[in-house]
């Protein structure tokens, strides 16, 4: 019975959201070669290739065949491990043309707004692809993300990021002004990191199915109060704000305390749910 639990499980978590058991490496695979926790390189594993860095060259095609973990030596002696990369470490090693959505931020807005595998979800702006590329993980593989971005000269590198982070295939990226229109119907989410996310809410309201979930992320209280407004005016309810702040601490026997700098205000976080009309 364990083992039959094991394997269904096995199957649910490779078809739901894409994470492989396996621990080999394999030609082509992204490997995040780890130095100290401020020194780590994401690179893509290839026969015939090396990686250099001031600490010296590591051939990487020695690395194919070996478990994630392995510890590895560069040409001047120093110590990598090859970890597997995770979604944070994609979002965090994506090219940048704009700010990142962190990835305290990204879970908070994947939890409130119950997406998941098979859920339709619209999203905007698209920016460097990082709050994108979660959202593609999540509703894979049967669920999708159209993603609306209205400045061309983000969409070419946005989209080299989700293709370096395996979710191109769950990812419509529009060229086109959400404060406009809205293309779909009946979607399960919309999710917006703008400037202007209170334009968007009456056509949120058209494009969500009931009990939707609508979630923006803004950097300022003033942004906050105009979208709450739109949204109490559009009928939405359980409309809630919060404010998601990160602290490390420095972990070692009789010098634990936090540590001196953190990760504090990113922005606030509103989420509301769609009621329909009476």
């Amino acid at each position: 019975m364990r083992l039959r639990n094991f394997i269904i499980l096995q199957t649910f978590l490779e078809d739901t959201v894409g994470f492989v058991l396996s621990q080999t490496i394999s030609e082509g695979d992204s490997v995040l070669l780890y130095l100290d926790r401020k020194r780590t390189y994401l690179v893509k594993v290839e026969k015939g290739k090396s990686f250099h860095t001031h600490k010296g060259f590591i051939q990487l095609d020695e690395l194919i065949g070996k478990e994630y973990g392995t510890r590895t030596a560069s040409s001047m002696g120093v110590e990598f491990v090859a970890l597997k990369p995770t979604l944070r470490d994609h979002v965090f090693k994506m090219l940048r043309r704009t700010q990142i959505t962190y990835p305290k931020d990204i879970a908070l807005i994947v939890m409130f707004s119950g997406v998941g595998p098979g859920s339709r979800v619209v999203e905007a702006g698209t920016g460097t692809g990082a709050l994108t590329s979660a959202l593609a993980f999540y509703v894979k593989p049967t669920g999708h993300v159209y993603s609306y971005e209205f400045r061309k000269e983000f969409i070419e590198t946005a989209l080299k990021n989700l293709e370096r982070a395996g979710a191109s295939e769950y990812v419509d990226v529009k060229n086109k002004d959400v404060t406009q229109e809205i293309d779909e119907e009946d979607v399960d989410a919309v999710v917006l990191d703008m400037a202007t996310p209170w334009l968007v809410v009456p056509h949120a309201c058209k494009a969500l199915k009931g009990s939707g979930a609508f979630v923006s992320f803004s950097p300022t209280i003033d942004q906050v109060v105009k979208t709450v407004e739109a949204l109490k005016e559009s009928g939405f309810v359980d409309v809630q704000t919060i404010e998601c702040i990160m602290r490390r601490m420095q972990t070692e026997r009789g010098k634990t305390r936090p540590e001196t700098l953190m990760t504090g205000h990113t922005g606030y976080i509103t989420f509301a749910r769609k009621a329909l009309g009476e």
